[in-house]
C-alpha cells in the first residue's frame, strides 16, 4: 500500500475477525484512467456491514460491502471490475472516470488468520512488510524489503502486480518519519512541508525558547539534547534527519547519532568550509570516509535557494529524490 493508504485497516479487520463478526479485506490491485484510490488502498468489511477505510472514495463501496458480505459466506475470495463514471468521479474531486479492480478476501477462509496476525505485528514494529497474493492459486505469503523483487516497490511505495501477472503485492511500509534538529527559521518552513509530503515530523531543541509553542503552534517538540532525543525517538530505514541549529553542539551529537543507524537521509545545514570542519571532527570520533559521505551538505539541492522557504524547499526535495531513487 502506498504511504498514503498507511493506516490501521489490518488492525480492525484481525479484530473484526477475532471478536466473531468476521471480516473482509478489499484492496485496489489495479487502477486504469483518473481512479479515486490508487492501487493498495484498502477497505475493511465486518460480517456486520460495517467498514473502515475506501477502495473508491465512495464511488463502488456500497457494492464491495455487498460482494464482501457473500465472501464471507461462501469463504472464497475474488477479484471484481468496476468502471467508475465521469459524474461519480467528479464527486469525489476527480476530472474524469477510471476503472479498478478490486480483491475480496474473507479473513479466516481465504486470508488466513495466522497470516494477517503476522502482518499486523510486523507493521506494530515499523517493519517493511509486503503481502502477496497469487490471484490464479490462492496462495499467499509475506515478503520483506530485502526480497530482490521487491526492493524498488519498497523505496517507491508501490503496489502491484509482479511480472507474472497473477502474483498482487501490497506493500506496507511504516509511515515516513523526520527528525529535525534545531528550531530555526527553516524548520517553521520545512516541518510544514513535510508533513504535507506525509512525514511525522518531530523538532528537537533543548533550547526552550527556540522550540516554543508560540513558533512551533502545531508540533511535536523534544527539548532534549539530540543524542537522548534521538535514542528516544528511533532511527530506522524509514526516517529522515536534518540538522539546522548551524551549532557543532546540537549538531554533531545527532549526526554521530544517525551515522550510527540506518535512517535513509542525513542532511546537515553549514557551507562547504563549515562541513569541512565536521568532516574533521567525524574522522577523529573514529568515523571513516564511506560513512561520512552519507550526509547531505550543504544540504538540499543546489537550486539557489537563498530564503528559508526557498532552502526548505531545496531540503524537501532532496529527501524525496534520496527515498525514491535511492
Amino acid at each position: 500500500m502506498t504511504q498514503a493508504t498507511h493506516d490501521r485497516i489490518p488492525e480492525t479487520a484481525l479484530a473484526w475477525h477475532r471478536a466473531g463478526t468476521g471480516a473482509a479485506l478489499a484492496t485496489v490491485v489495479q487502477t486504469w484512467g483518473s481512479a479515486p484510490r490508487p492501487v493498495g488502498s484498502q477497505l475493511a468489511i465486518s460480517g456486520q456491514a460495517e467498514i473502515a477505510g475506501s477502495v473508491s472514495g465512495g464511488c463502488v463501496e456500497g457494492a464491495v460491502v455487498a460482494e464482501a458480505l457473500e465472501v464471507l459466506d461462501t469463504g472464497e475470495s475474488r477479484v471484481l471490475e468496476y468502471g467508475v463514471s465521469d459524474d461519480e468521479a467528479f464527486a469525489v474531486g476527480l476530472a474524469c472516470g477510471g476503472t479498478i479492480r478490486v480483491l475480496v478476501e474473507p479473513v479466516g477462509a481465504g486470508l488466513s488468520e495466522e497470516m494477517l496476525a503476522d502482518l499486523v505485528a510486523r507493521r506494530a514494529t515499523r517493519a517493511g512488510v509486503a503481502y502477496a497474493v497469487n490471484t490464479a492459486s490462492w496462495e499467499r505469503a509475506l515478503r520483506g524489503p530485502s526480497d530482490p523483487e521487491l526492493q524498488d516497490r519498497f523505496r517507491a511505495d508501490r503496489s502491484g502486480f509482479l511480472e507474472d501477472g497473477d502474483t498482487f503485492v501490497a506493500i506496507h511500509n511504516p509511515p515516513l518519519r523526520m527528525a529535525i534538529v534545531g528550531a530555526v527559521h527553516i524548520a517553521q518552513y520545512l516541518a510544514d512541508m513535510a508533513r504535507m509530503a506525509g512525514f511525522d515530523v518531530t523538532l528537537i531543541d533543548p533550547r526552550e525558547a527556540f522550540g516554543s509553542a508560540a513558533r512551533f503552534p502545531d508540533e511535536t517538540v523534544l527539548h532534549d539534547w539530540p543524542d537522548a532525543a534521538l535514542a528516544a525517538h528511533g532511527l530506522d530505514p524509514r526516517t529522515a534527519v536534518v540538522t539546522l541549529s548551524h551549532d557543532p553542539k546540537l549538531d554533531d551529537p545527532a549526526i554521530t547519532a544517525a551515522l550510527r543507524s540506518q535512517v535513509f537521509y542525513l542532511g546537515c545545514l553549514g557551507s562547504t568550509r563549515t562541513h569541512a570542519k565536521r568532516v574533521a571532527r567525524l574522522q577523529e570520533a573514529g568515523f571513516d570516509d564511506a560513512t561520512i559521505a552519507r550526509i547531505h551538505a550543504p544540504v538540499g539541492l543546489d537550486i539557489g535557494a537563498k530564503s528559508p522557504a526557498e532552502i526548505a524547499v531545496s531540503v524537501m526535495a532532496q529527501i524525496i529524490q534520496r527515498l525514491r531513487r535511492g
